[in-house]
């Protein structure tokens, strides 16, 4: 049977039962049987409410800024909610019994919590309930203890694909782990998040391929383990392939949540540099993995599929692969004018030098080879992601098209990275 925790908190009877939830509340916190209330109280109240938030709306589109597209309107709409049943509970404190003030801030509280249902169901970061309890629980091991230096290496001989020699140890544990280390380089960058496979425990250890994996800005290295449930897909994967499958290193291409130096090397920060060069070097000295450039692959989801896109441009002797689940048509900060002034200064052949659409337009890469995966409802990048995936093509990449029924979220990266697996287990030597 379905455990309660596995029930979706995307679609279903949750997110319905939250937004009717929300809506008795507010009816009832609306509702009084008092003439100021409906004369006075009401109409300044609400108006006052939809003012603040159009305020904050604007304030966060037009002057703060902290990422290129606009607060999609649904999460404005439950703000505005989640604002009125507040000011409303908070309005009915004055008068009423004791128990009465109770259910005032418990309805309120209820429409808070409907709006964070609603939002997390827009964005699918947390599929179900156990993925929210995983935010609380620390499965995470010191990488010293899950990656020792290897007695053995699997070898894998000249024209042989690793899962051809790969012979799965009775012993393998069936489930990889999971560690942070700081990855020193050119840019201050908060802990990468690293899964490991079971192959990894086994001895001989087997040289992996490598996934250097991005989430979107605002975000966070652990996104991936929290929305895209690495740990869950990966490990089913590897059941499927004898404990094998690839080790993802989740690096962090931002500084910090809001931050976004673009994956260049600018005043903003060099953070190509350090995905280019630091983080591919220190994987190299501190796991074992396969070094050869088609073993590698470059991902992301957003900000950090318009990351690997200029990855695979500008570092093609690193990574010879690249996911892309929704990316930018080019690296922005909002509009192409913004970027080029807050990067370099105003300096549009500077901005060219590096954007990859203009790089794909006058180089080849016939030794790279992508997945482009876009949301079929992502009304804001659908249609630059169709124009990468064609610049792509012309430029002579191996580059496959995938669309997936949904948005611009985590339902569609999740399904996206691991429906992409068999064809880059293909290529890495992870399947026959």
């Amino acid at each position: 049977m379905l455990s309660p925790l596995d029930l979706s908190l995307v679609n279903g009877p949750i997110p319905t039962a939250a937004t009717v939830a929300a809506a008795v509340a507010l009816t009832y916190l609306a509702i009084r049987k008092n003439r100021t209330w409906w004369t006075r109280v009401l109409p300044i109240l609400v108006p006052a409410c939809v003012v603040v938030v159009f305020g904050l709306t604007y304030i966060v589109d037009h002057v703060w800024k902290p990422w290129p597209e606009p607060l999609p309107v649904i999460l404005t709409v439950w703000l505005g909610a989640a604002l009125t049943a507040v000011a409303l509970a908070a309005a009915r404190l004055r008068s009423g019994r004791w128990y009465g003030r109770v259910l005032n801030v418990l309805l309120a509280l209820g429409v808070v919590a409907s709006s964070l249902v609603a939002a997390n169901a827009h964005f699918g970061q947390y599929p179900n309930m156990r993925a929210v309890l995983d935010v609380f629980r620390n499965n995470r091991i010191d990488l010293d203890e899950a990656a020792p230096p290897p007695s053995n290496i699997v070898d894998v001989p000249a024209g042989k694909k690793l899962a051809e020699v790969w012979q799965k140890p009775a012993n393998l544990p069936e489930k990889g782990t999971v560690s942070e280390a700081e990855i020193p380089g050119a840019m201050k960058a908060r802990p990468a998040w690293i899964y490991l496979p079971p192959a990894y425990a086994a001895t001989p250890r087997p040289k992996l391929p490598v996934i250097v994996l991005l989430a979107g800005q605002p975000g966070s290295p652990r996104d991936w383990f929290d929305g895209g449930r690495i740990l869950d897909n990966l490990d089913a994967f590897a059941r499927e392939h004898d404990g094998l499958a690839p080790i993802v290193v989740v690096a962090d291409q931002l500084g910090s949540t809001t931050a976004n130096p673009l994956c260049l090397d600018s005043k903003l920060g060099q953070s190509e540099t350090y995905l280019a060069r630091d983080v591919p070097a220190w994987i190299k000295q501190r796991l074992t993995v396969d070094e050869r450039r088609e073993a590698w692959t470059i991902a992301g989801f957003s900000q950090g599929a318009t990351c690997s896109v200029q990855l695979a441009v500008r570092a093609p002797d690193v990574y010879g692969n690249f996911i892309a689940l929704a990316p930018q048509r080019e690296p922005s900060l909002g509009t192409r004018p913004e970027t080029v002034k807050a990067v370099f200064g105003g300096d549009e052949a500077a901005f060219a030098r590096v954007n990859p659409m203009e790089i794909l337009a006058r180089q080849r890469f016939p030794q790279t080879a992508g997945v482009i995966v876009a949301g079929r409802d992502d009304h804001v990048y659908r249609q630059a992601d169709g124009e990468v995936f064609e610049a792509c093509r012309k430029a002579g990449m191996d580059v496959l098209w995938k669309e997936l029924p949904n948005g611009h979220d985590w339902n569609m990266a999740r399904e996206g990275l691991f429906g992409s697996l068999p064809w880059l287990a293909a290529r890495t030597g992870l399947s026959r």
